[in-house]
């Protein structure tokens, strides 16, 4: 029985073509996203001012809880996992440098509520970074137990003089440092972008995290001096009593936006 062949197309589909994240920045376009930040933190300050002092005022209250309950052995590792849920807390900063953007009204009620974004997937995204932090804050307490053996925390006064002035203090430092560094590394990469992307796009948490993740990698020279400023600032602020924080951080967030901006498609 003869076997009817099926014709031959002339042209085959082509295959989707790749995706180039690389937009061939300098590394000094991190300065000029912190020149843009402080643009937009002083048109119409006054929202951006109370956003500010209100993370001031949620970080000592924070601060005061541990105290108070005695947590102080995990201040150190809190005050660093603020690098991880940062982002997060500045959703309502990029939705004002958004709203400037595109000419909306901006308000202090339109940063804390947007309207707009991922919803649950911004949620999602939060989710991941909180359970990044607890996770680098037990195993911060982890590595004190590896060092100095199952015993009780010496407290607060005693803490500096430990940490450097004794060989095993300057080993946990130097250690801690080492594994933190890791926890903000893939933390920064997942939400440098993806925050302010799902407000922009509405992608979703998977998405928009791997795109994050994505641009960070193929824009390497300016997301290593973003992620250098944002931490030499954020430990001005904190080094400050957290005062600083009241204009470093919206700097920050609207600076964060004008990052977003300098990758997007």
């Amino acid at each position: 029985m003869a076997k009817t062949l099926l014709p031959i197309p002339d042209t085959v589909p082509a295959l989707p073509r790749e995706v180039d994240h690389n937009r061939h920045l300098p590394a000094t376009a991190a300065l000029q996203w912190l020149a843009l930040g402080w643009r937009d933190l002083w048109d119409r300050p006054l929202p951006s001012l109370l956003y500010g002092v209100g993370i001031a005022l949620l970080s000592l209250l924070t601060i005061g809880a541990m105290v108070t309950f005695g947590w102080v052995q995990i201040l150190f590792p809190a005050l660093a996992g603020f690098l991880v849920v940062g982002p997060l807390l500045a959703t309502g900063l990029y939705e004002k440098s958004r709203r400037l953007e595109a000419g909306e009204h901006v308000s202090f009620w339109n940063m804390v509520f947007p309207g707009r974004g991922g919803g649950t997937h911004l949620l999602y995204v939060g989710t991941i970074l909180l359970m990044l932090m607890l996770v680098w804050m037990r195993a911060a307490v982890l590595l004190y137990a590896l060092f100095f053996g199952v015993r009780p925390f010496p407290g607060a006064d005693d803490l500096v003089n430990m940490l450097l002035t004794t060989p095993t203090g300057i080993s946990l430092m130097l250690t801690g440092t080492a594994i933190g560094g890791l926890f903000a590394a893939f933390a920064f990469g997942i939400s440098a972008f993806s925050i302010p992307m799902m407000l922009d796009r509405r992608l979703d948490a998977f998405s928009a995290m791997g795109l994050s993740m994505s641009l960070v990698w193929n824009n390497m020279p300016a997301a290593l001096l973003w992620a250098a400023i944002v931490l030499i600032l954020t430990a001005i602020g904190v080094g400050t009593a957290l005062v600083g924080l009241i204009i470093i951080f919206p700097l920050l967030g609207h600076a964060t936006w004008h990052a977003y901006a300098a990758v997007r498609e």
